[in-house]
């Protein structure tokens, strides 16, 4: 399983200096923390940062390595409770062309 450090900077590597998102973002990790994006500003932040997110999805790290991975559907993941999302659904939905 990875780290949060290795999750962290996966995902700053696939986000790169513009994932054209233009909002915040919060993976929330239960007890093994959260990464931060902050795709307002370019260049996008990723961070360990908790902050208030435009949309926090809330997500085990073995699921999370699932969908990076392309092992698990975003979509399913949600209709089984797999991951559940706080706050705008529009944001949440425009991540697929990221982890595509």
């Amino acid at each position: 399983m990875a780290t949060l450090q290795e999750i962290t900077e996966g995902l700053r590597e696939r986000v790169g200096e513009d994932s054209g998102l233009d909002a915040t973002l919060k993976f929330d990790f239960g007890d093994e923390g959260i990464v931060y994006l902050d795709a307002a500003s370019v260049p996008n932040v990723v961070s360990n940062e908790d902050k208030d997110a435009d949309c926090t999805i809330t997500i085990s790290k073995d699921n999370f390595e699932a969908l990076a991975k392309g092992d698990l559907d975003p979509t399913t993941a949600f209709m089984m409770g797999k991951l559940k999302i706080a706050g705008s659904m529009g944001i949440a939905m425009k991540l697929q062309k990221i982890f595509s």
